[in-house]
């Protein structure tokens, strides 16, 4: 038994823009820096006297890998 395929050219209908809008892309990456700044951000880790910036956040990571 053959199946029946589509075949030929598939058209969007008129009016619709298929192209993302500037900040589509802009506000994940603002909002992931942020976060990523919040994370790695000296503001604690000064205080306790631990480890800043980059360190921190592997260790995080690899606190969570762990579970």
């Amino acid at each position: 038994m053959t199946a029946l395929t589509r075949t030929g050219d598939r058209t969007t209908p008129a009016g619709v823009d298929t192209r993302l809008p500037w900040w589509a892309l802009a506000l994940p990456v603002a909002a992931f820096t942020v976060l990523l700044l919040l994370v790695t951000g000296p503001g604690e880790t000064a205080a306790a006297g631990g480890d800043g910036g980059m360190g921190q956040l592997l260790q995080r990571i690899g606190q969570t890998l762990a579970l």
